[in-house]
């Protein structure tokens, strides 16, 4: 079995992350943020425009006719990026609910006792009945709870083994993007007259940041091409452990820098801990794969 990109893959990849960058850059995050998580419905129909959404609709539907592995690409991006919404939802609800695959329609599902973007969504999958607002870590992930679930371990989302292998891609878009903010920190910082990436503690921390993230990709990736569901629950627990761990030794290396508002990596420590709990936390992930020894 061949898990190396195609160039097709790889073409698919660069687009997606030129799109970002050009649409999504750092100031539209940090925009994002201040405005308080509102969702930005022409980023989203431009989204659906790119084929974001109907991305693994057949072709003769409307779609791209492309499958879980390019859409993996597609949502490490997103997680890169830190691009906000229920992506995951709407890209789950494209060809089911109408408007979802081209972006005009936004659709969330609840996951277990949480439904995120609840009052910014058209379409809600799920009982959400008297959810009731909870705060959220992450600024860009504003979430409710639903009382008459707590507790509740199962996703009642469609095709729930999809959602989790596509936020285990989007948390290692963010691992690897902590690793390479922390890279270009670690040779940009100058202490005691080097570099601070010459120091071995520093050299260890990111050393293992790559480590966790490469790990990481292998699982997603192969995951993605055979849809194993325990394959999958093992991809999520690395992925999870891959970018919040990550981002706490990425903010270590920006030191006091870090815990600021001025650098993001905090952003990604929040997002990460936000999808750590949400479509297959490690307890219900370990479950699956313990249950399958």
């Amino acid at each position: 079995m061949d898990f190396r990109l195609t160039e097709d893959q790889k073409a698919l990849r660069a687009g997606v992350r030129e799109l970002l960058a050009r649409r999504f850059d750092r100031d539209a995050l940090r925009a994002a943020v201040d405005a308080g998580g509102t969702l930005d419905r022409a980023l989203w129909r431009e989204l659906g425009a790119a084929g974001f959404f109907a991305l693994r609709l057949p072709e003769e539907a409307g779609g791209v006719g492309l499958g879980l592995p390019e859409a993996v690409l597609l949502f490490e991006e997103a997680g890169r990026a830190l691009l906000p919404g229920p992506l995951i939802a709407t890209h789950l609800a494209a060809g089911e609910v109408p408007g979802a695959a081209e972006g005009e329609v936004v659709v969330t599902a609840r996951d277990g006792a949480l439904v995120e973007w609840l009052d910014a969504a058209d379409v809600v999958l799920g009982e959400t009945g008297e959810a009731v607002p909870v705060r959220s870590v992450d600024p860009l992930t504003p979430l409710h709870r639903v009382p008459s679930a707590a507790g509740t371990a199962v996703s009642v989302a469609p095709r729930a083994g999809a959602a989790a292998l596509l936020s285990a891609a989007e948390q290692l878009g963010s691992a690897s993007a902590t690793t390479d903010m922390a890279v270009a920190y670690a040779k940009d910082r100058i202490q005691f007259g080097q570099a601070i990436g010459g120091f071995q503690a520093v050299k260890h921390l990111c050393a293992g940041m790559l480590v966790r993230t490469e790990l990481a990709r292998a699982a997603v990736y192969a995951a993605a091409v055979t849809a194993d569901p325990v394959e999958i629950a093992g991809a999520k627990l690395l992925a999870d452990e891959a970018a919040v761990r990550g981002a706490r030794d990425c903010l270590q290396v920006h030191g006091g820098m870090g815990f600021t508002w001025e650098a993001d990596v905090h952003l990604h420590l929040k997002r990460a801990w936000v999808r750590a709990e949400r479509w297959m936390p490690a307890a219900a992930a370990e479950e699956a794969v313990a249950a399958a020894l």
